[in-house]
């Protein structure tokens, strides 16, 4: 056990090091899809802090718009609108989304804003299915819901099997069809996403040059299946977009005597060498909350984070429980 915890706090001092490795200057502003200058900061003195997203060069606030919870409801359009519009005047300049998210109602939603502000997003989304053709109909889909004739990320959605993989770098796989939609200038690149096994994801990125990885870290990873050791190294040394998600494991994460509160759960996957970290919003005060703790984010320190995983070891498998049954 000794040297299990010395391990583990050399690991996370490493991770610290990457983190500030990532960072870019505030002053540098946060650009859109487009490369014009984007996004207000609401008049706030501490801007969220800007990091790159890999080695896609693009810089990407630490915080960034899930198209879940309220987003994806097409019976709550209005309030989804603006929690979006409220999310780019804040600073956000990330959004995250996939047509199974409500059905599609999450890229419509996300659709009404674009219209007006897409040259303030970094728009990501996801293509579920493995084959080259159910690709390119389900892109044209999204860019129709989305109100635009481009995105800047697609991403092979939840893969979670070594099937999934081999069918998605097949000869007729979603693969060849991101690849088409990169030469033709529909998306500008690629990526994959996952929140089951890490070995699968593993292979992939050993595989194929993903630009980008969207995977799950959270302060109950540790304990079951950990994306955040070999995975995300390999991810680190390969200079991809790493976006993480499951920060709070859908609300699991909080428990009296645990994690309390969004400053740690969030403040925990920041203190990582990620690029950005997706949380889906159900309320304009919760994604100010959200803004408000990027905002004053200060890295861990590698006992804190101990700490924090230690307190999740009782229910580990609630805090994991999309590794364990989606």
């Amino acid at each position: 056990m000794p040297d299990r915890r010395i391990n583990r706090r050399d690991f996370l001092k490493a991770v610290a090091i990457g983190t500030a490795s990532l960072g870019i200057p505030a002053s540098a502003g946060a650009r859109g899809s487009g490369g014009q200058s984007a996004n207000r900061d609401d008049g706030n003195e501490v801007p969220m802090q800007t990091r790159r997203l890999g080695k896609t060069g693009v810089p990407v606030k630490a915080f960034s718009l899930g198209g879940e919870a309220t987003i994806q409801m097409r019976n709550r359009r209005d309030e989804a609108v603006a929690i979006i519009d409220r999310a780019l005047d804040l600073g956000v300049n990330y959004i995250d989304t996939s047509p199974r998210y409500g059905g599609g109602g999450s890229e419509s939603n996300i659709g009404e804003v674009m219209a007006r502000r897409r040259e303030e997003v970094f728009l990501a989304t996801k293509t579920h299915d493995r084959s080259y053709d159910g690709t390119m109909r389900l892109v044209e889909q999204s860019l129709s819901r989305l109100q635009t004739n481009r995105i800047d990320l697609y991403q092979v959605h939840n893969v979670r099997t070594d099937l999934d993989v081999t069918q998605a770098l097949g000869e007729r796989g979603a693969v060849k069809a991101l690849e088409r939609l990169r030469a033709d200038g529909t998306i500008r690149f690629t990526g994959i996403s996952g929140h089951r096994d890490p070995g699968v994801l593993l292979r992939a990125i050993r595989e194929y040059p993903f630009d980008c990885l969207l995977m799950s870290l959270n302060a109950a990873d540790p304990h079951v299946h950990p994306f955040q050791t070999e995975l995300l190294q390999e991810a680190i040394t390969k200079e991809m977009g790493i976006i993480a998600m499951k920060i709070t494991a859908v609300g699991r994460i909080f428990r009296e005597g645990g994690i309390t509160s969004m400053e740690e759960a969030l403040g925990y996957t920041l203190s990582f060498p990620v690029s950005t970290a997706i949380v889906g919003i159900s309320t304009i005060r919760e994604l100010e909350e959200n803004v408000e703790i990027a905002r004053k984010f200060r890295p861990f320190e590698p006992e804190h984070m101990e700490r924090m995983e230690a307190l999740t070891a009782e229910y580990a498998d609630q805090g994991n429980f999309f590794k364990l049954h989606w």
